[in-house]
């Protein structure tokens, strides 16, 4: 039998030990519970997210290319006489109408080339009223040398003549008259038909000399024309609508015709180019509506039209060049500008479209989330044409199906979300 000291070593062995299966047994409760609390702290928290669903609908077609804007005209003012630069009117923007003044040159001599040249034409004019006075032509009367006043009186005395000598003709026959008062009477005609003659061809020489005068007016008045013209060079205007691109010319400068004061260009309406591929010429017509972007009105169309074909494809590139001519009369697009153009075609086609802000692009790749039992689905897709906000994806989605418009850049594919 054991003794009362080892009864008392037996139970405070079997206290110790039934202590130590308790503290162990709270332990791993407490172990269990931190392994817990870890887990529900790794587990990452709902992304909150706003969805739309993907629709379905007939979408016009249109073709796409690329282009720089163009003047619709374009023009480089030079003058057409030398000269030195006397007055500027416009700046590089200027708005300018045509006959509007550029430049303006020193004028004075070419002033004084046209005074000179009005002094000459009043010169052959009072030249010529001398000469028409010499034979009493009146001004506008047509020339008739028998009514010249010495002509007039040569031929009423030798028609005086003429008939005394047919007098005399018959009156020798009779035998009143002597052979010799008739042969007197016949060199009296004689000598009268000549006078008559002679102021006939001083009345035609004379009538010579106003036609002589007359020319000389014709030509001094050409000579003033020309002179006037050339005035008129002295004011160098736009010969365009449109605006001041570059101005070259400065106060003071000499400028020959060789060398240009002001570049001009029209821009409105503005012209694009771009090539289309051989096998869309048949659906690309000469008045078909056309739209254009910029990269500095990337939300905002600008509406035109096809206005010409080329008439030959290119054998090199096998593409068709075609210009468009696009309403600028905001002033808001600009020469010079790269835009992207769409040519609207007549067909439609069913598209898939999705908001523009759901799509993610990144490396040149895009990507969209579809919202399936409250998780994220990631999808790699293909973009096709924009309609407003939304845009067409071709390969990817189906139509109704959700997706995330928000949060993208939270998401990641299986993540759970809540709307």
């Amino acid at each position: 039998m054991l003794s009362k000291r080892n009864l008392k070593l037996a139970a405070l062995v079997l206290v110790l030990i039934i202590a130590g299966i308790l503290v162990s047994s709270c332990g791993g409760s407490r172990a269990n519970s931190r392994t817990e609390e870890t887990a529900a702290a790794n587990t990452p928290a709902a992304v909150e997210v706003t969805t739309a669903a993907a629709i379905k609908r007939d979408l016009p077609r249109f073709f796409e290319a690329t282009g720089s804007l163009a003047g619709d005209q374009q023009t480089d003012v030079a003058p057409q006489t030398s000269g030195k630069v006397a007055a500027v009117g416009v700046e590089i923007g200027s708005a300018v109408r045509r006959g509007q003044m550029l430049v303006k040159l020193d004028d004075a001599e070419l002033t004084l080339k046209v005074e000179q040249a009005a002094t000459q034409v009043e010169q052959a004019k009072a030249a010529v009223r001398q000469a028409e006075e010499k034979i009493g032509l009146k001004p506008g009367q047509t020339f008739d040398p028998n009514r010249v006043a010495e002509v007039a009186a040569a031929k009423a005395t030798f028609d005086l003549a003429e008939k005394e000598l047919r007098r005399a003709e018959k009156l020798i026959e009779s035998g009143d008259v002597s052979r010799s008062f008739y042969d007197e009477q016949r060199a009296r005609r004689d000598q009268l038909k000549e006078q008559h003659d002679v102021a006939l061809a001083q009345a035609r020489q004379n009538y010579a000399a106003v036609e002589v005068a007359r020319t000389n007016v014709a030509n001094a008045q050409s000579q003033l024309a020309l002179a006037r013209k050339n005035l008129s060079y002295a004011l160098i205007v736009s010969p365009i609508d449109g605006f001041v691109s570059e101005r070259t010319a400065d106060l003071g400068e000499y400028v020959s015709p060789q060398q240009k004061v002001a570049t001009v260009v029209r821009t409105n309406p503005l012209r694009i180019r771009i090539d289309i591929p051989e096998q869309a010429i048949p659906e690309v017509k000469v008045g078909q509506s056309v739209s254009i972007t910029t990269s500095a009105w990337p939300d905002k169309n600008f509406s035109g039209h096809v206005a010409r074909i080329a008439p030959n494809v290119s054998a090199e590139s096998r593409t068709l060049t075609v210009e468009a001519e696009i309403d600028n009369s905001s002033g808001a697009l600009k020469p010079g500008q790269f835009a992207t153009v769409r040519i609207l075609q007549e067909r439609t086609e069913p598209a898939v479209l999705v908001p523009s802000r759901a799509i993610v692009t990144e490396a040149g790749v895009s990507r969209l989330f579809v919202i399936k039992d409250g998780h994220a689905e990631q999808r790699v897709v293909q973009l096709g044409q924009t309609e407003g906000d939304l845009i067409e994806v071709k390969s990817g989605i189906a139509a109704d199906e959700q997706v995330a418009t928000s949060g993208l850049e939270r998401l990641s594919d299986g993540v759970a979300v809540k709307q």
